[in-house]
């Protein structure tokens, strides 16, 4: 890469990943709509928000690499993004807990005028949670801004029973699938 990547985010999880696998970025958040379109599914919804940031990443740098993603969870169909109470956290862990859930993480590369989309998907089961301890969680704060409310690399990892895929892409970047696309598209010559 002549530049470093261009990470069209504010999410620090995602910077972890990205310094973690060695990747040179700079941060440059974006502002876009992440409201949901009427009828429109949680693949649709992630894939659209992560095209989005990157189209207003691409605004902000018009050469080199740029990456953005989006992530949710979803349960019985339903995108569960961020918390706007605390009281709407304790329903949504309360929905999750005893069971399955799907995460899902749109990234979409830009590279020299081609562009990689792709959703990725981890299933996450969680234990049997009790009330007492749902609201012992969500008064720690740490599931304020994560979708889902919980953050598994932290104290909610404590809830999760099993995941079956990627643990990156709970976290919110899935490494695999993006150092993948960043190589396919000539972003990154060699990695590691």
């Amino acid at each position: 890469m002549s530049a470093p990547l261009l990470l069209a985010s504010a999410s620090p999880r995602r910077r972890e990943i990205l310094r973690g696998l060695g990747i040179a970025f700079d941060v440059h958040p974006v502002d876009i709509d992440e409201r949901a379109l009427p009828s429109e599914g949680p693949r649709a919804y992630v894939a659209r928000v992560a095209r989005d940031k990157r189209l207003a990443g691409r605004a902000a740098r018009p050469a080199g690499a740029v990456l953005a993603a989006d992530t949710t969870v979803t349960v019985d169909g339903e995108v569960l993004g961020k918390p706007a109470s605390d009281a709407e956290a304790c329903a949504m862990l309360e929905r999750l807990a005893g069971r399955a859930h799907e995460v899902l993480t749109a990234i979409s590369i830009e590279f020299e005028e081609r562009a990689h989309d792709e959703v990725v998907v981890t299933e996450v089961v969680f234990a049997p949670l009790d009330r007492s301890t749902i609201e012992r969680y969500v008064a720690t704060g740490e599931g304020r801004d994560k979708a889902g409310s919980y953050a598994i690399q932290g104290i909610g990892g404590g809830f999760v029973s099993r995941i079956v895929g990627s643990y990156s892409n709970v976290v919110g970047l899935p490494a695999h699938e993006t150092v993948r696309a960043l190589v396919h598209l000539g972003a990154l010559a060699v990695w590691p």
